[in-house]
């Protein structure tokens, strides 16, 4: 009996160690997407790197993302699923130092390219090999604990950010400029070291673990992936299982010999339905708005009334209640299921982004455009450079008529849509009542693309060399009467419940309906698809964020993520399987049209 309670204990280990070193591997999708906010302003002061410079900087992660996602399936299938995890956990440890020890811009982009291409492949091969080596009974769990330690990554980024702020500002108290420049350079290099030490504990586990069962199956290594089953399953459970991708293995044979090779391609409806459900999933998962409302928090708690200080610490409130809904919602994941999850989350975030909108309808009644008082300041260089503060929003109010004259100057905020021929571009939202508030800067690379890839990407209709010479055009300069704060802390709120329904339901099932829905022969290269149509959605709607609010306001953007969670709900409550302690097998022929045995 002692043999069978310590083998018992050995697999729960196991599964344990699993869900671990996918954990790390969340920890670093997470560090991935947060650490450079908290690098940056200190990046900036001292890198001596132009505003388009910059934005390649940061731009290079999701590049290497998105190009390290494309293949990433490919390469699970070439490879093995352990070895591409080991390959990953290698290139973002390689990563920190290369950026760490960086001093210009070819350093720096291919560290950064480096760390990018790294999370690409973590985001498709670790929800990957959980799927194919978790039991049905917490699969959920694995997937869900990968989730939440990528909110904890996010949390740590944004904790050393506030960290090192505090730190900056004590040195410039005390310190001259001179030292206070050093301690900025220093200050960025430090918060990318601090990413490596969960780098290497990922690297080191990676190598400890076994490979997936399914992918030795597929490659024809049977008693390999009956013993990789045994370090996490019970003998009958073993038995079970290898019976399954038998079986499937056999139909597969039957189809491809009775009928054309092609009709069991990725056409058939087996194949296409999951596929296609779980794109689905991944584009509406965006079209929430989850990473804009991520990214542009600490802007839009601004524009509803907080100080500067408290709206970076509602930030970090906002990513606290992420990482706690996040723990929530993998306890309830294997108990209550995938679909109910996501019905309540969706449900929950639907009722908050309509209260928001809701919110800031009523103060954006109350704006004016000033774009024709702004026009006349631009210089003679086509640019515009200028602090916005209580005496230059009373002139520009009072020369907008009575309806400017209702706004009081000492608490406006403004907002600025230029552009340069076919390219346009936003400001960040000030506030009069900010002091030390950085001047708004409208100068041609803020806006016009630096070569012509970058501006393909930005308007493939525009004419580049035209809008390198092409006049500063400001279509719109509206200025608000900025809310109090007890208003901005009822956004605040209503963006917590936000994120906590998202954390409960999408947050954790997006992921597993990636790698659970996708039949075995398709799901390393159908995984990485969805994670580029997921991908190229978040860009998306990040790139049109700040000039959609410009033109239209918070209260269209938010209604617009509710329309599109409305659409998400349906798909959720109607068209989506619970997939709870199902095997992958029992999965793929809920779609196959079978009984699942």
């Amino acid at each position: 009996m002692s043999g069978v309670a310590g083998d018992a204990s050995a697999k729960r280990a196991y599964n344990f160690y699993l869900q671990i070193v996918a954990g790390l591997g969340g920890l670093l999708y997470g560090i991935d997407v947060g650490i450079i906010g908290g690098a940056l302003p200190y990046l900036e002061a001292t890198s001596g790197l132009t505003a388009a410079q910059l934005s390649i900087i940061v731009a290079a992660v999701l590049l290497g993302s998105v190009l390290s996602t494309l293949f990433a399936g490919l390469l699970a299938d070439a490879m093995g699923r352990k070895p591409l995890m080991v390959l990953s956990g290698l290139m973002f440890v390689l990563s920190i130092p290369v950026i760490a020890f960086s001093h210009g811009f070819g350093a720096l982009f291919m560290g950064r390219l480096l760390q990018g291409a790294s999370g690409g492949l973590i985001g498709v091969v670790v929800p990957l090999y959980l799927a194919e080596c978790l039991a049905a009974t917490n699969r959920g769990k694995g997937t869900g604990i990968f989730q939440w330690l990528l909110t904890l990554g996010i949390v740590v980024a944004a904790a050393v950010g506030i960290y090192y702020s505090y730190q900056v500002a004590a040195v410039a108290r005390l310190g001259d400029a001179a030292t206070l420049l050093r301690y900025k350079d220093q200050a960025w290099r430090h918060i990318f070291w601090v990413s490596l030490p969960p780098g290497a504990l990922f690297l080191f586990g990676s190598l400890l673990v076994t490979e997936s069962p399914r992918w030795l199956f597929r490659h024809g290594k049977e008693e390999r992936a009956q013993a990789a089953l045994l370090r996490s399953r019970t003998p009958e459970q073993t038995v079970v299982e290898m019976e399954e991708m038998r079986a499937a293995a056999r139909a597969a044979a039957e189809q491809r010999t009775s009928r054309e090779k092609m009709r069991d391609s990725i056409l058939r409806r087996k194949y296409v339905a999951p596929f296609l459900l779980a794109c689905a999933i991944l584009f509406l998962n965006q079209t929430t708005g989850i990473n804009s409302i991520i990214s542009y928090n600490t802007g839009i708690l601004l524009q509803s009334g907080l100080s500067d200080l408290w709206a970076h610490w509602g930030y970090v409130i906002f990513t606290m209640v992420n990482f706690l809904m996040t723990i929530v919602g993998v306890v309830l994941v294997d108990r209550k299921g995938r679909k109910f999850l996501l019905i309540l989350g969706t449900s929950g975030i639907i009722v908050a982004v309509v209260t928001v909108g809701v919110l800031f309808l009523r103060t954006e009644a109350r704006s004016v455009d000033c774009a024709s008082q702004l026009r006349p300041m631009a210089g003679a260089g086509q640019q515009l450079s200028f602090h916005f503060d209580p005496k230059l929003a009373g002139a520009l109010l009072k020369a907008s008529g009575p309806a400017g004259a209702a706004i009081d100057g000492g608490h406006a905020s403004l907002t600025i849509i230029y552009s340069y021929g076919g390219f346009s571009a936003s400001t960040s939202t000030v506030r009069s009542d900010e002091a030390g508030t950085p001047a708004i800067e409208i100068t041609r690379d803020s806006c016009v693309p630096s070569n012509t890839i970058e501006a393909f990407f930005k308007n493939p209709f525009a004419d580049l060399g035209a809008a390198r010479v092409a006049p500063l055009r400001i279509d719109k300069a509206i200025v608000g009467q900025v809310p109090t704060a007890g208003f901005g802390w009822l956004v605040a709120l209503c963006l917590y419940m936000f994120i906590a329904f998202y954390a409960l339901g999408p947050g954790v099932c997006a992921w597993l309906a990636l790698s659970e829905l996708m039949p075995t022969r398709i799901r390393s290269n159908g995984m990485s698809i969805a994670l580029v149509i997921n991908q190229f959605t978040s860009t998306s709607i990040a790139a049109v964020f700040l000039p959609f609010v410009g033109k239209h306001g918070y209260a269209s953007i938010f209604f617009l993520f509710g329309g599109f969670t409305v659409l998400y709900l349906l798909v959720a409550a109607f068209l989506l399987p619970e997939t709870k302690n199902k095997t992958l097998e029992e999965i793929e022929a809920i779609f196959e049209g079978q009984a699942a045995h």
